[in-house]
């Protein structure tokens, strides 16, 4: 009897040894963009949203628990400065407190960016960093509004009397996403002008023979 215990214990033991294999299998696979049954590389994308998401929530907490309402340390005089500041609207202060509007955008884009990177497809690099900077940045302020109802801004920036409208690392990436998404655009664009003229010389070369 007890025998047959140990067996069973061993084989439960083998079976979940087996388990944890196939499953650092499929992540490193599809970190290298060789999986062949379904698991796309994806998930690298899904680790840049993480860290964003990390860094935002860090710094943030940092803000928040170390410094006062509207304190400031400068760290380039009066050009760069760190402050506390509490934002009920989007990023850089607009749309000061719309809520539910921004809970409805963000739901929409987050599952958006997130149908995109499982179809992506491994030879295409840009789009996709660019997608999950925003997921990272999207996500870390939709935290912020779902349990503070306000998102932690702290990058202040002065050029002469005028100030930028205070920011976060959230935001910061939220902005360098949707830049690469234009720049990734612009680049699809000029491919495809480039493609139509080799198509139409190589047209006008075969009506000249």
């Amino acid at each position: 009897m007890t025998g047959c215990i140990v067996c069973a214990r061993n084989r439960r033991l083998l079976e979940a040894c087996a388990t944890i294999y196939k499953s650092l299998y499929r992540i490193r696979t599809a970190l290298s963009g060789k999986n062949k049954n379904g698991v796309t590389a994806s998930v690298v994308y899904y680790l840049i949203a993480l860290i964003v998401f990390l860094i935002d929530q860090g710094t943030k907490y940092l803000i928040a628990t170390r410094l006062e309402i509207a304190e400031q340390i400068p760290v380039i005089k009066d050009f760069f400065i760190i402050t506390s500041h509490r934002n009920q609207g989007a990023a850089f202060g607009i749309l000061q407190g719309q809520q539910w509007f921004f809970f409805l955008i963000t739901v929409v884009v987050v599952a958006g960016i997130v149908w995109y990177l499982n179809k992506a497809k491994a030879t295409r690099k840009l789009l996709p960093t660019a997608l999950a900077l925003v997921l990272g940045g999207a996500v870390g302020n939709f935290l912020d509004r779902m349990l503070n109802g306000e998102v932690v801004d702290f990058l202040m920036f002065n050029f002469g009397s005028y100030t930028f409208p205070i920011f976060n690392v959230a935001d910061s990436c939220i902005v360098i996403g949707v830049a690469l998404i234009i720049l990734d655009t612009l680049r699809d664009m000029k491919g495809g002008e480039e493609i139509t003229e080799v198509k139409e010389s190589k047209e006008v070369k075969e009506g000249n023979e």
